[in-house]
């Protein structure tokens, strides 16, 4: 199971993130120099194999997978 993960680095400060919409919970597009429906689209557009990194003077985000075991908590064990 996959869960997708951004890495934000501002400086030498790095946090992770599970989607662009909690990135921009805690910073704003002015803190990051780029607006989320732009890093959005900037994402789509890259070509496949791509390395899904923006980079601008303030940051750089860094788009990828985070391999998870898929969880049975919560569930009826099956007879």
């Amino acid at each position: 199971m996959e869960r997708t993960i951004l890495h934000l680095q501002i400086g030498e400060s790095h946090e992770y993130f599970g989607s662009p919409a909690s990135l921009y919970d805690k910073h704003s597009a002015e803190e990051l120099g780029i607006a989320q429906a732009s890093l959005n689209n900037y994402f789509s557009r890259l070509p496949d194999g791509e390395e899904l990194i923006y980079r601008n003077k303030i940051c750089v985000i860094r788009k990828g997978s985070l391999y998870v075991k898929p969880s049975t908590r919560g569930r009826k064990k099956q007879e």
